[in-house]
């Protein structure tokens, strides 16, 4: 029922929301379906991002929660993409993108983007209801999280274009998905998150400037 109501609140959300939603399920869904290996199952298993069971509400109907009630800028949840990707751009042997881990990781990148974006947010007490874990866990997790991405949250400019034109691929990927299916992901690590944040500097990059990454902006939160 509660999932029901979730996804009912999809249509609502930013476009950014499904985009990054549907990236995160097929990345999930491969790493699902991959058998890790005897060092890697240890690694997952020692992660704080590591459910005992997989939860029971879809990625996509998390997402459109977390859209519904965390009341935060559709900026956020690119620069959440973004710290994913640190993330696991550090830890690549330590955490894998499941069934197990994906809800936590995102709660948590959420939580991250918008103390860090937006001037007003909720605290974590509230953060902890929204994602269904405890407040310690959240606390915990904040903290893991952090530390795993080595305090780099600054976004530049050029670095947050370049993820919101990978989401907005990513949307023209689901309004075209009959027709063309959604490129594959490798790995443990998030789809088209091999992006070093010194691209996007050459002239043609750079010459848009924020004119660009407003106008990515805008077009995802429609």
């Amino acid at each position: 029922m509660a999932e029901e109501e979730d996804l009912a609140t999809a249509a609502a959300t930013p476009r950014v929301v499904c985009a990054l939603s549907a990236l995160l399920e097929r990345v999930t869904e491969r790493n699902d379906a991959a058998a890790p290996g005897p060092g890697a199952e240890l690694a997952a298993a020692a992660s704080a991002f590591r459910a005992t069971t997989k939860p029971g509400i879809s990625v996509r109907a998390y997402m459109a929660r977390i859209a519904r009630f965390a009341g935060c800028s559709p900026a956020c949840f690119v620069v959440a993409y973004i710290y994913l990707d640190r993330l696991l751009s550090r830890r690549r042997r330590a955490i894998a993108v499941d069934s197990y881990s994906v809800h936590r990781l995102l709660i948590t990148a959420v939580l991250a983007a918008v103390k860090f974006l937006d001037d007003i947010c909720y605290n974590n007490a509230y953060f902890a209801k929204v994602g269904g874990i405890s407040l310690p866990e959240m606390n915990y997790l904040e903290v893991d999280f952090l530390f795993g991405v080595g305090f780099d949250l600054n976004v530049s400019p050029e670095t947050f274009g370049n993820y919101c034109a990978i989401l907005q691929s990513e949307m023209l990927c689901l309004e075209l998905e009959p027709v063309l299916p959604a490129p594959a992901a490798s790995g443990s690590r998030l789809l088209h998150c091999c992006i070093s944040e010194d691209d996007g500097t050459d002239t043609s990059t750079s010459s848009s400037g924020g004119s660009s990454s407003s106008s990515c902006q805008q077009q995802l939160a429609a």
